[in-house]
């Protein structure tokens, strides 16, 4: 009887490096704040790999790619994240006129109301620039 193949831990890091940098860059979409968490953790786990992987000499072209995708989804989550902080009174007075809104002229009001707020918080964007498809 055979037993079966098992690798060591430090000839899968590479796998497991870029793994949870492409599961970090998804939660940086879904969650941004979340996702800050998760690229850091797949960060390190990609800087760890690398010296793991050159004891067993194995190419660390995984765990490279691992720290290049972890890392832009850190930057992205970074920017999200302060976006939405910057923005957070108007997004939640766009949530609380949300739940009072009962018909699809309040909703659409209820957006307007958040494209000119963040019109007024915003600058560079000019009149007319900013119009969502959809509610946030």
């Amino acid at each position: 009887m055979t037993t079966p193949v098992q690798l060591r831990p430090a000839e899968s890091a590479g796998r497991r490096a870029l793994w949870l940098a492409f599961a970090s860059a998804v939660m940086t979409l879904m969650l941004p704040m979340a996702g800050l968490v998760m690229s850091i953790f797949a960060l390190v786990v990609s800087v760890r790999a690398i010296p793991a992987l050159r004891s067993v000499a194995k190419p660390i072209g995984t765990a490279v790619a691992g720290i290049a995708v972890a890392s832009a989804a850190l930057l992205f989550s970074i920017m999200a994240s302060a976006f939405q902080l910057y923005l957070r009174d108007e997004l939640s007075a766009y949530d609380e006129c949300r739940r009072g809104a009962g018909t699809v002229t309040a909703q659409d009001e209820c957006l307007n109301r958040l494209e000119d707020a963040m019109r007024k918080k915003l600058p560079f964007v000019e009149p007319g620039q900013l119009r969502f498809p959809f509610g946030p």
